[in-house]
Order: structure tokens, then sequence, then C-alpha cells
């Protein structure tokens, strides 16, 4: 009863839904060769090919046109691959210019700032007129193995840079 339950729910009449279960699961299934699976195989392949080929001999069916719904036209975003480069495009690496001896020229003498240097420990220096603060803090750390708290700069009339090291 189970069985004929199970037929009429899938619309088949009573021989039929026999039939095709009897086709699902073969009992005394006879083991095939190599050859005749690839046969088989081949069979299965060739009934696709002309399945595929009725499809292509077929009308060809316009694709529709994409409703725009915007007035303004954005070029789509493309694929965009890091630079990897087969040799370096210079034979040498440019020197850094701004080494620690460019950057501070000379120390500033005169009282005002031997003043500071004794009351609020400051150092003055005159520095290279390019030099930034980073570029000024950097050099006094390497060249007096001394960590500064800031920098301050003016550029005096003359055209040159002074630095006060705090």
């Amino acid at each position: 009863q189970a069985l004929t339950h199970s037929t009429h729910v899938v619309g088949l009449s009573w021989p039929e839904g026999l039939s095709t279960l009897a086709a699902m699961a073969p009992k005394g299934a006879k083991k095939q060769s190599a050859g005749e699976v690839a046969a088989e195989l081949a069979k299965g392949g060739a009934k696709k090919a002309g399945k595929v080929a009725k499809v292509v001999k077929g009308s060809v069916a316009r694709k529709a046109r994409k409703v725009r719904t915007n007035v303004h036209f954005f070029r789509p975003k493309t694929l965009i691959k890091k630079r990897d480069p087969k040799y370096p495009r210079r034979s040498v690496d440019s020197r850094e210019r701004m080494d620690k001896y460019r950057i501070i020229r000379c120390p500033v003498t005169t009282e005002s700032a031997m003043k500071k240097i004794e009351e609020i420990n400051t150092l003055v220096f005159l520095v290279d007129i390019k030099a930034s603060k980073l570029n000024i803090k950097e050099a006094v750390r390497q060249m007096y193995d001394v960590k500064c708290a800031k920098v301050n700069t003016l550029i005096r009339p003359d055209g040159k840079k002074k630095a006060y090291v705090h």
C-alpha cells in the first residue's frame, strides 16, 4: 500500500510507477568494462551536442536593452594591478642629499643664544632653509645624542633659518 500511495503522489498509474521504481534501483546490475562505460559516456555527449546544435541553429533572441535610471554615466571600475617592474628603471639608488651635516650648519653663539642655553635649556642653531622641524629634531638626536621635546624655527631677515631646540 505504501508503494501505491507514493506513485499516486507522483501522478503515475500502478504499472508505470512500478517500472520507474525498478529502473531507479536495479537489483542485479551487471559489471561493465571500461570500454563500455566510455561508449555510454560518448553517447551521452553526442546527445548533449545535438541539443546544443539545435539551440544554436534556432533563432537568436535579442538581448533586452538595460533601462537607464540615472542621467550620469559612471565609468565601470576595472581591475587595477599593482606595479610589478621587471627591472629597475635607475641603475643606482639616489642618495639622501639632506644628511645631518647639511641640516645643521652651525650653532649660534651670540649672548642671547648663550642666555637661552643656560636659563631655559634651549640650543640655537642655524639650519638649512629646506630642513623641516622633524629633520632638525632627528639631526640633533643623531649628532648630539640629545632627545629634544620641540623645535621652533624662524627665517631671519638675511634669509637663513634659525632653530630653537628645546
